[in-house]
């Protein structure tokens, strides 16, 4: 195998080999379920379990206190930027947005 590139980019991080090769091995059979992780209903029970587990986790590790809640959403940072306004407003509030391009 070449030798493992290291990048510093904002993200997505290098990842550790063992870390990609045990997600090497649930790729193609998740859970011995005969499908792929890729494959599965987000709705279906195995994914519910997987997301549960991967929130739990990341409260652990970053102890994260049982008042917040984890979110795993696509978009990366200008999803997130798009999102910060939403976080001032009150519950009855509304915000006008200008896109500018």
């Amino acid at each position: 195998m070449q030798e493992r590139v290291y990048n510093f980019y904002p993200g997505p991080a290098t990842l550790p080999l063992a870390v990609l090769e045990a997600a090497r091995e649930e790729l193609l059979n998740f859970q011995s379920s005969g499908m792929s992780v890729l494959e599965i209903s987000h709705r279906s029970k195995p994914y519910e379990a997987l997301q549960d587990e991967a929130a739990a986790r990341l409260k652990r590790l970053l102890k994260i206190g049982d008042n917040y809640k984890v979110l795993f959403l696509q978009g990366g940072a200008s999803l997130q930027f798009a999102m910060v306004p939403m976080n001032f407003l009150a519950l009855e509030q509304t915000a006008d947005y200008l896109v500018t391009g």
